[in-house]
This record gives C-alpha cells, structure tokens and sequence, in this order.
C-alpha cells in the first residue's frame, strides 16, 4: 500500500499521543482496528559476554518516526553489520512503534468540491503506526569488539540516513 502524504507531514510531535487500543474492553477503543507495524524484528545477531564495546543512535530532537522508517533504518544497518562482522554483533531496536497516525483523506481532482465535505471536524483513519521518541533517547544499539568501532559506527550513521531527524552517535 502506497503512502499518500510524506513522513514530514507527522515528524513533528504537537499533538497528544494517540495509541488506545485494547484487546480486553474493546468498547473502551478509540481506534477500532490499529494498522500493522512494518517493524517485526527487534534482535539480531549473536548475544556474547565478549563484547567490550556498545554504541547507541541518540535523538538530538523529539520526533515521531513511522515503522517503515525505522525498519528500513534496521534493515539497512544489520545488512552492513551481516556483511562485514557476521556473528561479531548484536544489534537492537530500542523503541516500539505504539502511536496511530491518522490521516484525512480528501478528494482530489477536476469536480473534488463538489464532492469533498472539506475539513471542518475532520478526525482522520488510522493509517500507519510511529515510535514517538524524545531527546536524547537511544534508537538502536550495537554490541561488539573494540576492532570493529568503524564496521559498527559506519552501520549507525547509514540507519540515521534513513530516519528523519538529528541523531548522535554515543560509544562506551
């Protein structure tokens, strides 16, 4: 399914979190069906005690990141990490995309203002699910060997590419 409006028209983080949605009182829903995250892995590569080296993707800025950003970002990075260092990592998601974004669509074309009722009380279907995230709050993390800082430094700054937002990269 094509998105219809660009990730910067629900970046920015200026109305309320909207994400009600229960499985046991369903009555108490604001939203009857909640979209599907495209984020599916949160894990990946190998947990080892040998690691002596953890880096993580900060956000320098709130924002709100759909989960097809952020699994593009994964998929991007853990390619990287897969390619060069396989089995000398371990890479995860820090956030979980919880929030519904809700969209109004409108009729567009040659006669649409006959047809459109226009946006007065316009409350918007849901149609994707984004990961709020705050200042300074960590994206991603990677845990591997101090000889493969580059490796793990070069697959973070190729996630950031693929997210909207300022990131910084924090090693310990």
């Amino acid at each position: 399914m094509a998105r219809l409006r660009p990730a910067r028209t629900c970046r920015n983080m200026s109305s309320q979190a909207w994400a009600r949605y229960s499985l046991r009182k369903p009555k108490k829903n604001y939203i009857r069906a909640r979209p599907h995250t495209s984020l599916t892995q949160f894990k990946m590569g190998k947990e080892n005690p040998e690691f002596d080296l953890q880096m993580t993707l900060d956000a320098q800025q709130d924002v709100q990141l759909r989960s097809n950003a952020l699994e593009a970002a994964r998929q991007n990075a853990n390619k990287h990490l897969e390619k060069t260092i396989p089995e000398g990592y371990l890479f995860r998601v820090l956030v979980y995309p919880h929030n519904v974004v809700r969209e109004h669509r409108m009729a567009v074309g040659a006669g649409a203002d006959r047809i459109s009722q226009g946006m007065a009380h316009s409350y918007g279907r849901p149609v994707s699910v984004a990961a709020r995230i705050k200042k300074n709050q960590s994206v991603f993390l990677i845990k591997t060997r101090k000889e493969n800082i580059a490796v793990a430094h070069k697959a973070m700054v190729r996630a950031s590419s693929k997210m909207s937002g300022l990131y910084k990269i924090r090693t310990s």
